[in-house]
């Protein structure tokens, strides 16, 4: 009984103590990875600007409604103020504020109700087209560089159209206008602006075409972002300025017009050069052309001048080449007579050299009968000395002559197998031998043998058989 628990208490297993901010802080990381980035859509109620820069408010619908912070760097990108009571849709992501323990959204991006789908619209048909190469821009035409007349596609009564025709007006006013009115929003906008356009290339009147209109939303843009006003920009004959909106704004139109301006007012200085700037390069050509045209005439002169020097009368020209021609014919003469001269002491001196050298046959006779005896006697001699050599040489070689040798009174000892003995360790007793004398041979018995050296006179021990060989 004493092993049982005292209280039911002790059968529960201790939970941990969780302070509050690690709680929030496990609640926030729970909810930020069960939540991906996600949009919703409501309404903007209390809608407060920090001094920091970041944007508080709520976003409501009928049935709930979710605290919502959008911080200062998200918010400078938006491009537009956000205000109590405007439907939006905002880029969230799902989180908790650690600090208050408050379930809030931290929004990313933000676009007013149903811009999301009027994007997803732009993005397809612009997609298209350019697959189609309706914005290549090879297929992009120049803009003439001296306009006489500018057409305008815009509203009569669009702000736009009294910006460019003030910016025509100051720039140039020798241009002609021509106005081509059509409605800019609403309702069948876009296929008017788009009948305006082909009007305008029908009749050709002008030279380039401005199709304008003032800033605004992307629903009052939306007339062109039309397919029908794009193919018409495209097929138009003249070459076409898109000047819509502010220069954040980018339609359909600005991709399929030739040159895009940022606003109507830069589309009008696109569409015609400034005539001050015109008038003071016109001025500087002129002047350039006159200086040009001086210095011209100055050259000239200068090289009129230099010929007008150099003409003179034929009398005079043929009197000085008269008297060239005279003195050349004195040089001529003088170089032939100083050439005649040298060439005749150049012979002299060769003649005489000749003689001198020229051979004597009596002289040259008599030393070559005196070389021919030096020849002959030196001959004698040489042959003398080379005869008593061959001489002392051959007496030499018959005193070493084997031959002469034996006639001395040496003898060849050979065996029985015809080797010369040279040692009488060679030699055993009993052995025959053959021994070559000068004058004939003889066949012998070794009886002993010694080793000793010298030449022993007494009577040999062998016995011998003499042969006439």
């Amino acid at each position: 009984m004493s092993d049982l628990p005292a209280s039911t208490n002790d059968l529960v297993a201790p939970m941990p103590v969780l302070p509050v901010a690690v709680l929030n802080r496990l609640a926030r990381e729970r909810l930020e990875a069960v939540f991906p980035l996600c949009w919703v859509a409501g309404e903007v109620s209390n809608l407060s600007h920090a001094s920091s820069g970041h944007v508080y408010f709520s976003l409501k619908d009928s049935a709930a409604q979710v605290r919502c912070v959008m911080f200062r760097n998200r918010a400078q990108l938006l491009g537009w103020r956000l205000e109590n009571g405007q439907n939006i849709e905002a880029r969230v992501l799902v989180t908790l504020y650690e600090a208050r323990g408050d379930f809030q959204l931290n929004v990313e991006a933000a676009r007013r109700a149903g811009v999301g789908h009027l994007y997803e619209q732009f993005l397809r048909l612009k997609d298209k087209l350019a697959r189609e190469g309706l914005f290549d821009s090879s297929a992009k035409r120049l803009l003439p560089a001296f306009p006489r007349c500018i057409g305008i596609v815009t509203s009569p009564q669009a702000a736009a159209l009294r910006d460019v025709l003030s910016t025509l007006r100051r720039r140039a006013g020798q241009v002609g206008i021509v106005i081509y009115p059509t409605p800019v929003q609403g309702d069948g906008a876009a296929a008017q602006i788009a009948a305006a356009i082909c009007c305008a290339g029908e009749h050709r009147e002008c030279d380039v075409l401005i199709v304008c209109r003032g800033g605004g939303s992307i629903e009052d843009l939306w007339a062109f972002n039309d397919e029908a006003v794009a193919r018409a920009m495209r097929a138009c004959p003249l070459p076409v300025i898109s000047g819509i909106g502010h220069e954040t704004d980018f339609t359909i139109a600005d991709f399929a017009a030739d040159q895009r301006a940022p606003t109507p007012t830069a589309a009008a200085e696109l569409a015609a050069p400034e005539q001050v700037a015109l008038l003071a390069r016109l001025a500087a050509y002129r002047l350039a052309l006159r200086r040009l045209i001086d210095q011209h005439l100055n050259q000239r002169g200068q090289h009129l001048d230099w010929l007008a020097h150099r003409l003179q009368s034929p009398s005079q020209y043929l009197a000085r080449h008269q008297d060239n021609l005279y003195k050349l014919q004195r040089r001529l003469r003088a170089g032939l007579l100083q050439a005649n001269a040298q060439a005749r002491a150049t012979l002299l001196g060769l003649t005489r050299h000749l003689l001198l050298i020229r051979p004597d046959p009596v002289r040259q006779a008599g030393h070559l009968e005196a070389l021919a005896a030096r020849l002959r006697s030196a001959w004698q001699t040489t042959a003398q000395a080379r005869h008593a050599d061959l001489e002392l040489l051959s007496a030499g070689l018959s005193h070493l002559h084997p031959a002469a040798v034996l006639a001395r009174g040496y003898c060849v000892v050979s065996n029985a197998q015809g080797q010369i003995i040279r040692a009488s360790k060679a030699l055993e007793p009993g052995q025959q031998i053959a021994v070559f004398f000068h004058r004939g041979r003889a066949e012998a018995v070794v009886l002993n043998v010694s080793e000793e050296d010298g030449i022993a006179f007494a009577a040999p021990a062998i016995a011998s058989a003499a042969s006439p060989e």
